[in-house]
């Protein structure tokens, strides 16, 4: 693994849905001003809780455990 996983179970559950609430109305505002930011942070979101790491939590040193 390239990587330490460093979000919890239920975060990354939390993460997923909120990515893709956040992505879904980026798409639903297409657009509109900004609306691609809100659907790009959304999808970085989700993917951070699929993969279980995050790297602004890892530049600080947070761990599940903390």
């Amino acid at each position: 693994m390239l990587y330490v996983k460093n979000v919890g179970k239920g975060e990354r559950v939390a993460r997923v849905l909120a990515g893709l609430a956040m992505a879904a109305a980026g798409a639903w505002l297409f657009g509109r001003n900004g609306a691609w930011v809100g659907g790009a942070l959304g999808l970085g979101t989700a993917l951070t809780g699929l993969f279980g790491f995050c790297p602004a939590c890892a530049a600080i040193g947070r761990s599940p455990r903390a």
